[in-house]
C-alpha cells in the first residue's frame, strides 16, 4: 500500500495542513503503508521535519503563473497560496505520481479543488481530501472535515454522489500520545491547582498574537506562583522578538520551540490560551480548560459552538484580561473548571485517526 500526500506549509498558511497529514501518515505507516510527501518550497515549508520523520519528500519549486492561470471557471479563494497555478502544480505532481502509482492520493490544500483532482485521477487509485472550508467542489472518493459540529450536508453538492464524506471531531487526526495521556490529564483536573498557563498560537503566528497576549497578561491578576510556557515553531517570524520580550516581563515565561512533547505539556497545564485551530482538538482530548481566539475565518464557527457548549471560552485581545481574571478569581472556580474540562473531553477521544483509516478501507 502506497500513500502520497499533497500538502503545504508556509509562513502565510501555517503548518497545520502538513502536521495533520504527518499524523495520518504515522498511523498508516504502522499498518505497513509507504507514505510520500509532495510539497512546494514555500518559506517555512517543513521539509526538514518531514524528512526527519523518515518520509520521502518531493519538493516543488516556487513558480510563476502560466497558461492555466486564466480559467473560465473561478479559482478557489485561497488559490494564491499555491505558489504557482493549479495546472502547473498538477503537471509537476503528475510526474511523481506516474512513477509512484499510489493507492491513495491525500490532498490537504485550500488552493486545490476538483479541477486539480480531476487532472490527477488517472495517476492514482483513489483520492482523499482533507478540508474544513466547504467552499469549493472536489473530485474525490473520500472527504474528511474534522470540524466540531460540521454537517455532511455542507458538502452534498461539492463531492461526487459516490464519494464518502466523514465529518466531526470523532475523526480528529491526533497523534497517539494524546489518547495515551488522556486519563492522566483528566485525573489532574480533580485537584484545585491553577498555576500553569500554556500559550500556543500556532506554529507560525504571523501576526504576533503571542506577543499581544503576553503584554495583556502583564495587567492580569495572576497567581503569585504562576508559570507560563509559550510554544512556538522554529519558523515563526516573531520568535526572536518574543525571546527578547520575556526578559522584560514581570512574570516568568519559558519559551519552547519545535516541541515534541506537546501532549505532556498540555496534560501538565491548568489553562491554555491559544488559537482555535487544529490543536483545539488536542486540548479537548486532554480536557484542558482553554481560552481561545479565532485567527482565521474557518475557526469562528467551531469556536462559537465550543463556547456555547461550555467546552472553551472565546476571547479577543480587548477582553483577555477580564477573561483571565475571571478564570483565576471566579467563585466556585474549581467546579466551573471541572465542568469545562468534562465538556471539552466529551468532544474528542483521541482515536479519530484510526476511524479515518478504517474509512479508507486499505485491506
Amino acid at each position: 500500500m502506497r500513500i502520497v500526500f499533497r500538502a503545504d506549509a508556509s509562513l502565510e498558511m501555517g503548518i497545520g495542513h502538513v502536521m495533520r497529514c504527518l499524523t495520518l501518515a504515522d498511523a498508516l505507516r504502522t499498518q505497513g503503508a509507504g507514505c510520500h510527501f509532495i510539497c512546494r518550497e514555500h518559506p517555512g515549508h517543513l521539509g526538514d521535519v518531514i524528512k526527519i520523520k523518515g518520509y520521502p519528500l518531493h519538493l516543488l519549486p516556487m513558480g510563476k503563473k502560466g497558461r492555466y492561470s486564466d480559467q473560465s471557471e473561478s479559482l478557489p479563494p485561497h488559490s494564491h497560496w499555491l505558489g504557482t497555478d493549479w495546472g502547473r502544480d498538477a503537471e509537476q505532481c503528475s510526474a511523481y505520481l506516474r512513477e509512484l502509482k499510489p493507492d491513495w492520493l491525500v490532498v490537504d490544500h485550500y488552493a486545490l479543488d476538483h479541477q486539480w483532482e480531476g487532472k490527477l485521477r488517472a495517476t492514482c487509485k483513489k483520492i482523499m481530501v482533507i478540508d474544513d472550508l466547504a467552499d469549493r467542489r472536489h473530485n474525490c472518493d473520500l472527504l474528511l472535515d474534522q470540524t466540531y459540529g460540521q454537517d455532511s450536508e455542507a458538502y452534498r453538492t461539492l463531492v461526487p454522489a459516490e464519494g464518502k464524506v466523514i465529518v466531526g471531531t470523532k475523526f480528529a487526526l491526533l497523534r497517539p500520545e494524546f489518547a495515551e495521556l488522556r486519563n492522566y490529564s483528566l485525573s489532574r483536573r480533580t485537584s484545585a491547582q491553577f498555576d500553569k498557563i500554556l500559550i500556543t498560537m500556532g506554529g507560525v503566528d504571523k501576526d504576533n498574537v503571542t506577543g499581544k497576549v503576553l503584554d495583556a497578561l502583564g495587567f492580569c491578576e495572576l497567581p503569585p506562583d504562576c508559570k507560563i510556557t509559550v510554544v512556538m515553531g522554529g519558523t515563526a517570524p516573531w520568535l526572536q522578538d518574543i525571546q527578547k520580550k520575556v526578559k522584560t516581563l514581570r512574570y516568568k515565561v519559558v519559551i519552547k520551540v519545535n516541541v515534541d512533547d506537546m501532549a505532556k505539556l498540555m496534560a501538565d497545564s491548568d489553562l491554555a490560551i491559544g488559537a482555535a485551530g487544529s490543536t483545539t482538538w488536542e486540548r479537548c482530548c486532554l480536557g484542558l480548560p482553554s481560552m481561545l481566539i479565532a485567527l482565521a475565518v474557518n475557526q469562528k464557527l467551531a469556536l462559537k459552538k465550543l463556547n456555547d457548549a461550555g467546552a472553551a471560552v472565546e476571547f479577543n485581545l480587548d477582553n483577555i484580561c477580564t477573561q483571565v481574571n475571571l478564570f483565576f478569581s471566579t467563585e466556585n472556580q474549581h467546579e466551573k473548571t471541572m465542568e469545562m474540562s468534562h465538556s471539552s473531553s466529551t468532544i474528542v477521544d483521541g482515536h479519530g485517526v484510526n476511524r479515518v483509516i478504517r474509512k479508507m478501507e486499505l485491506n
